[in-house]
């Protein structure tokens, strides 16, 4: 794999599993965040975001244990979170929330994690959901790219 920018000018994007708990298809994962990569630079910002600036992102599977560490480090809350997105390119996403998540809302496991590797990729492309309108401005654009996600396996 080369290092850097890939031939569409965007930065390369690696999946990594850094968790023992749940079982992940890393190689589908991997595939997807390179889809959701390309769609989610396609949506037009008035200024140049993270998603062009950088050239490698990070998407890492990580336990809760882990993930409430750096919640409570970074943003000085307590507990585990789902998805929690460094402007470095690095995405940490909670194998255990998405397996949990999973079951309450009777969605996959992998469905759980292609919207955290998009929600993550939205935040380095400048969308935020710390109040209500963003936070629903987010969700709609999560909805629409995980949507031609699904038009592109059929």
């Amino acid at each position: 794999m080369s290092r850097g920018w890939n031939l569409v000018g965007l930065p390369e994007i690696t999946v990594r599993n850094l968790q023992r708990t749940v079982p992940v298809d890393v190689a589908e994962l991997q595939e997807f965040a390179q889809q959701a990569l390309q769609s989610c630079s396609r949506i037009p910002r008035n200024e140049p975001t993270q998603l062009k600036r950088l050239r490698e992102i990070f998407v890492l599977l990580i336990s809760d244990r882990r993930m409430a560490r750096l919640h409570r480090q970074f943003l000085k809350e307590a507990g585990a979170t789902d998805v929690l997105t460094f402007e470095h390119g690095e995405i940490f996403l909670s194998a255990e929330r998405a397996r949990d998540h999973a079951r309450r809302f009777g969605s996959s496991l992998g469905q759980e994690l292609r919207l955290y590797i998009v929600h993550g990729l939205l935040h380095l492309h400048g969308f935020d959901d710390r109040n209500k309108v963003e936070a629903q401005r987010m969700e709609r654009m999560q909805r629409q790219i995980l949507a031609a996600a699904l038009k592109q396996q059929l």
